[in-house]
This record gives C-alpha cells, sequence and structure tokens, in this order.
C-alpha cells in the first residue's frame, strides 16, 4: 500500500514556507493530499476555492501531490483521505506548543493516527499568511515574491486593490 500523508492548513495564502514544506513531504510520502480549510479565529482574504488553486498552480511540478478542499476535523478530513499521517510544518517554538496540544487531541480522536513535524527551512521561520496579509499593501512585487511564490504575487494585488 502506497503511503500516504495529509498536510491541511489555511494557506491564507500560501507562503514560502508552506510550500517549502509540501516540497520536501513529498519527497517522504507515495502521495501528499494538501488539505485547506478555514481557521475560524481568522478572516479569510481569499475564498478556500481560490486558495485551492494557488496551491494547485504552485505545486504543479510535483506529481505526487494532490490539493482538496475540507470542512471540519482535520483528523477527520486525514480519515476520509484514508490516510494515516499527518504532516505540520512548525517554525518556532510557539508553534510547537500550539502543534503539541493538537496533536494529543489528534490521538484522542484518532489514537492510529501520526503527525509529523517538519521544522521550516531558517529562511522561512519568520515568515506567516499574517505576515503576508500586512506587508501586500506596502511591499513591492519584487520584496512579495521572497515571502510567496511568485505565481500568486498577482493576485495578491488584486486582492489587496
Amino acid at each position: 500500500m502506497p503511503l500516504r500523508a495529509v498536510y491541511t492548513g489555511s494557506f491564507d495564502p500560501i507562503t514560502l514556507g508552506h510550500l517549502n514544506v509540501i516540497e520536501r513531504s513529498s519527497r517522504l510520502v507515495d502521495e501528499l493530499i494538501v488539505g485547506v480549510g478555514s481557521n475560524i479565529d481568522k478572516r479569510s482574504m481569499f475564498s478556500a476555492a481560490e486558495r485551492v488553486e494557488f496551491i494547485e498552480r504552485t505545486t504543479s511540478h510535483l506529481n505526487n501531490v494532490e490539493v482538496r478542499m475540507f470542512a471540519g476535523l482535520a483528523v477527520q478530513f486525514v480519515r476520509e483521505c484514508e490516510a494515516r499521517v499527518i504532516i505540520r510544518g512548525v517554525r518556532s517554538l510557539t508553534d510547537m506548543e500550539t502543534e503539541f496540544t493538537m496533536t494529543l487531541a489528534n490521538r484522542k480522536l484518532d489514537p492510529d493516527m501520526e503527525t509529523v513535524f517538519l521544522m521550516a527551512d531558517d529562511e522561512f521561520s519568520h515568515v506567516s499568511s499574517s505576515l503576508i496579509k500586512q506587508i501586500t499593501p506596502l511591499a513591492g512585487d519584487e520584496e512579495l515574491a521572497r515571502f510567496v511564490p511568485q505565481a500568486i504575487v498577482e493576485d495578491l494585488r488584486a486582492k489587496v486593490g
């Protein structure tokens, strides 16, 4: 049976850090499903369909990556994907604390589920979707491309106005 893993997030928008985790994860498994969900604590800049399209566009070079939308608990989505492995990217100790709590909750919900953490490459450890939303109105295209895939810079510009 092929090894299938799921990397979930809101990806609003996808950053170079997200893309780095996707590329590295795709080398570790036979099939990687990127699950695009919503963070109920945050207001989305892009619709889920737009976020899926951005990820598909920026991962088209990866033959074993599929992108899907989901609603509800990530652990339920992973089960629906018939996977047993959740990939999580972490940038800092603060991320680790949050992810540790989530992992413990997921284990309670599904004891057979395993979580694999990938540390962000140091060049991406400060990059977050929240940062992108803050700097987009102020940064030039070349500057934005240091944080997000070049392929979505124009989409960011169109959204911000």
